[in-house]
């Protein structure tokens, strides 16, 4: 499954911190019923690597996991392991470098077009445009001009009030952290999680 074809149809890419691996798939499970099919589990969840093979092994193909806060080259060889389908990095980082060597898809986190061109040379299949909160919406569209082809996702405070607006504005895809997981990932209500998932969902129908 071609991972930038199925970012430019579904258009949200979730992103799970947790307390710990079990609190992590419990999230993934709840977003995947909610209707969102392409996660990301963050290295910063403790366990993250076992949350990922769990949900790895109990999910359909069509469901994409992947691996997110990938700093160093260990972490990356680490969530290849794992079954990680795609490698998300903060930055341009020696995890994104070795991620391109192992052959996983790669969305290199990058702020400036300066940046964003390194993170394509290097061979990232998309640039995570991070944090898209600090210039808005209106930055995608500055981009466009002189980047028209660059596959770019609007990560950091990007809400269900912008999320239309990103999208509008060029960006490929959104990536759903802290204003989708809420509480979750610590023990909140998965129904309330379910209910944000829902709402963003709405959102993106509506760009």
């Amino acid at each position: 499954m071609e991972l930038l074809a199925e970012l430019s149809q579904r258009k949200v890419l979730a992103i799970i911190r947790a307390d710990g691996p079990d609190r992590a798939l419990e999230c993934v499970r709840t977003l995947v019923t909610a209707g969102i099919t392409i996660l990301e589990v963050s290295l910063t969840t403790p366990g993250g690597a076992e949350a990922i093979a769990k949900a790895r092994s109990e999910f359909d193909p069509s469901v994409l996991i992947g691996a997110g806060t990938v700093i160093t080259e260990v972490q990356a060889e680490e969530v290849a392991a794992a079954g990680a389908g795609f490698i998300v990095t903060p930055a341009i980082t020696q995890g994104a470098r070795r991620s391109v060597d192992l052959g996983l898809p790669l969305l290199c986190g990058a702020l400036t077009p300066t940046e964003i061109i390194t993170a394509l040379d290097l061979g990232a299949l998309a640039v995570k445009v991070f944090p898209a909160k600090l210039h808005g919406p209106g930055y995608f569209r500055e981009l466009r001009a002189p980047l028209p082809d660059a596959p770019l996702i609007a990560v950091g405070g990007v809400d269900a009030t912008t999320t239309p607006q990103y999208l509008q504005a060029g960006a490929l895809a959104v990536g759903l952290g802290s204003p989708l997981l809420g509480d979750a990932g610590k023990g909140g209500p998965q129904s309330a999680l379910a209910d944000r998932a829902a709402a963003f969902l709405e959102a993106v129908a509506n760009a």
